[in-house]
């Protein structure tokens, strides 16, 4: 009881001084730290957080998740064996939803931190609604935030998948795992290792495809996440319904701006409808038998070079693959 009064202390005392508001830089990834053993649990006055003192002199504020399991966005289309279980239409949300990613009680991990291989988009003619994080198999994948296990399953598609449901009403995904080491229900910390990376599924080699959605929409976790560094861009993000499409990658020189410029909600939604139309008049072509490159061009009014430009990895010494759709326009 001693040590715990001389702890409890010395938290009060730490925390009187570091009052500082994160958001203005990035927040780099903290594994979970399983090193030190639990001294004390104490209650505080508000009943969804507990503080935790280890016997290190260490602690650690933490959210009791009996709380936010009642909360709708928690609730709300929870299907345990569904990979998409949302059942909304995209017009039925707002233009803009303002997400808190972290605060003083949530962490942050980075679930693989290494540049990405294969970007979020269109690849080959289908969507990626994710990103590629190249890593040997074995190698432990970590949860990015807090939350809730709502699937963990093996499927045809994303092999051994893990599917995180978090209190802000993000999902998280993990894909292509060869191991998965929580049960659905389970509740779990950013940091908390949820599988072991690999190839299984519709899979080239071992990585980890990494998903983030909003309410079933996917959206590129770069946005979020510099992967090469595996710091966390900011606490908060703006979340744009525009964004939800495979056709809006993350690009690095408009993150400041995105933030700082306020657009109407009539600018929005012009916006959007550009970007729909822009979509529309995309043209692709399925390679068949004695295609070539200059053939192709040729009957679509454009170049091999501009073919090449739109279709990342192409070359015009390319071998075409029969059944592949490439972009034309």
């Amino acid at each position: 009881m001693r040590k715990t009064t001389l702890v409890l202390t010395a938290i009060l005392a730490s925390v009187a001084l570091s009052a500082q508001d994160p958001t203005a830089k990035p927040i780099r990834s903290k594994p979970l730290s399983d090193t030190h053993e639990t001294l004390d649990t104490l209650e505080t006055s508000d009943p969804g957080m507990k503080l935790i003192l280890f016997t290190n002199g260490t602690w650690k504020f933490v959210k009791d998740y009996s709380a936010p399991v009642t909360d709708s966005l928690m609730r709300e289309n929870w299907e345990e064996n569904s990979l998409m279980p949302y059942k909304i239409s995209r017009d039925s949300l707002p233009y803009r939803i303002t997400l808190c990613l972290i605060d003083s009680l949530e962490s942050y991990c980075c679930p693989c931190a290494v540049p990405v291989y294969s970007k979020f988009g269109v690849r080959h003619g289908r969507n990626h609604n994710g990103v590629d994080l190249p890593s040997p198999t074995g190698t432990p994948t970590y949860a990015a935030f807090a939350g809730k296990v709502r699937t963990a399953i093996r499927s045809k598609g994303y092999g051994n998948i893990v599917i995180l449901r978090h209190p802000n009403g993000l999902e998280t995904y993990y894909g292509h795992l060869s191991r998965i080491d929580v049960q659905v229900g389970d509740w779990v910390e950013a940091g908390q290792t949820i599988g072991l990376i690999g190839s299984t599924g519709r899979s080239t080699g071992p990585h980890l495809h990494f998903e983030t959605r909003y309410k079933g929409f996917a959206f590129d976790p770069q946005w979020i996440i510099d992967f090469s560094s595996g710091n966390l861009r900011k606490n908060y993000f703006i979340l744009k319904k525009k964004y939800l499409s495979n056709y809006n990658r993350y690009t690095p020189e408009s993150l400041d701006e995105e933030e700082n410029i306020l657009l109407t909600e009539e600018q929005e939604r012009a916006e959007e409808e550009r970007l729909r139309k822009e979509a529309e008049a995309m043209r692709w072509h399925t390679i068949k038998s004695g295609d070539t490159l200059s053939r192709i061009a040729a009957n679509n009014g454009t170049t091999v070079s501009a073919i090449c430009k739109l279709n990342p990895g192409l070359t015009s010494k390319s071998t075409l693959k029969i059944g592949r759709k490439i972009r034309v326009r």
